[in-house]
């Protein structure tokens, strides 16, 4: 295969994503990355250890949620691309639990493959079986045989010699993740690739990583996390005072609460200043002081304040929908599935500052609704706590139901001949101009699932 058209288009059916587009998202979804929120880990026994030592070819980043894995890792990369020497290669993948695209072994592998080609195009020598299976290659039912026989043979390939591959979030990786471990574990063995992944502290991750891994605990840890974890506070409770022209008394007393109740926990911090942001200066220290410490016992407490609200019930319907549809939907697309949303479906802006307004769940980037972190998720799907039968008052399966029913509506009211009026049938689908606004936009997520 040549460095050509032919290229190109092989590298558009391989792509997933693109992981350096993830990456930005994340930082800026999470305020920007913090030198000082990662930087103790640059000097870690552990750390350098695997960095300098050839023979310590794996590390896993171990930590509870909200600790800064996620950041972390999105640091140690910024710091493996300044210093790495010429010629050597990096990749990464950012799994995401609640997205179908960015939560499989196999799109981890193509997302590892695409940027690896991106930077060596040579490696597609290894790709040959593109040439007879085309894109199906890549989504088959025998997909991750292939990507997995693809990607261990170009880690043997001399041009990627102590190549760094970085995963986040192996706990993400809803399917295949026994396959993945097992592909990380035999690769750090069999080749020179260095890696480095990331996850919640799963008996399932440790077991298939035991023999093979040094082990970097946050918990173990929790002393430099802390430090890290004061110095986000520091910049937050600034920001907070320039933003809310805070006097030093109301200033000082956040960051002292913030402090004495982060437990070393990033997300908490985060969640608790941006409800600060949307409270008036003369009442922070009268809000702050009414979230109690721990992730769950935050998220109730929204919970809680959400059921006061005057959209209380359609935002409950909002996180009934995004808890359980198999990928992030975009603000048209949620118009059209919820019930309450159907007046919405020409002005999905409305929506948006509904889900602005109590964001402690959700977050919203380039017109994509997201939960604000998988810990968020976990929280509503838990049936332990009141929420999930807030949400989800008749049940998971049921949802489903709602969302089959209302896609049938949506589907039978759209759908028409030749809905792009296009002049000729045999058009190609790369010559087709989408209108604006495009009448299968709402209802993508439907004619899909």
């Amino acid at each position: 295969m040549q460095q050509s058209e032919e290229f190109n288009k092989f590298l558009v059916d391989l792509r997933v994503t693109d992981p350096r587009d993830d990456k930005k998202r994340i930082q800026t979804a999470k305020g920007g990355l913090l030198t000082d929120s990662y930087v103790w880990v640059l000097q870690n026994s552990e750390f350098c250890h695997w960095r300098d030592d050839q023979d310590q070819r794996l590390l896993w980043v171990k930590g509870n949620p909200g600790k800064g894995k996620t950041m972390l890792l999105c640091g140690i990369i910024d710091e493996l691309e300044a210093t790495r020497p010429q010629g050597k290669l990096l990749s990464y993948f950012f799994c995401q639990a609640t997205d179908e695209r960015l939560n499989t072994a196999t799109a981890v592998l193509r997302g590892l493959i695409f940027m690896l080609l991106e930077q060596e195009p040579s490696l597609v020598s290894h790709v040959k079986k593109y040439d007879q299976a085309g894109k199906e290659l890549f989504q088959d039912v025998n997909a991750w045989q292939a990507m997995s026989e693809i990607f261990t043979n170009m880690l043997h390939n001399s041009k990627l010699q102590g190549v760094y591959l970085l995963i986040d979030a192996l706990d993400e990786c809803s399917t295949d993740l026994k396959q993945l471990l097992h592909l990380i574990a035999e690769t750090s063995r069999s080749t020179s690739a260095k890696w480095l992944v990331s996850s919640r502290n799963w008996l399932q991750i440790k077991e298939q990583l035991r023999t093979v891994a040094q082990r970097l605990s946050l918990e173990v840890n929790a002393s430099s996390v802390s430090t890290a974890v004061d110095s986000y506070i520091m910049s937050k409770v600034l920001y907070l005072s320039k933003l809310k022209n805070y006097g030093d008394d109301t200033a000082s007393k956040v960051r002292q609460y913030l402090s004495s109740n982060a437990d070393g926990t990033f997300l908490w911090v985060a969640l608790v200043c941006q409800e600060l942001e949307n409270t008036h200066r003369r009442k922070a220290l009268q809000k702050i002081e009414s979230f109690p410490p721990g992730l769950d016992a935050f998220y109730e407490r929204m919970i809680q304040q959400i059921n006061g609200e005057e959209d209380a019930e359609l935002y409950r319907q909002i996180l009934g929908l995004v808890a359980t549809t198999y990928r992030p939907l975009s603000l048209t697309e949620s118009t059209t599935l919820i019930e309450e949303c159907h007046d919405l479906a020409n002005d999905p802006e409305s929506l948006r500052d509904i889900i602005s307004i109590y964001g402690s769940f959700l977050t919203i980037h380039k017109d994509t609704i997201y939960f604000i972190h998988q810990s968020a998720k976990d929280f509503l799907l838990n049936k332990a706590y009141t929420a999930f039968d807030q949400i989800l008052p008749s049940g998971i399966a049921y949802q489903h139901h709602i969302i089959f029913l209302r896609s049938l509506d949506v589907l039978s009211r759209t759908l028409r001949r030749n809905v792009y009026e296009l002049r000729a049938p045999g058009s190609f689908i790369e010559d087709i101009l989408l209108p604006d606004p495009d009448p299968l936009g709402p209802i993508k997520y439907s004619y899909i699932y």
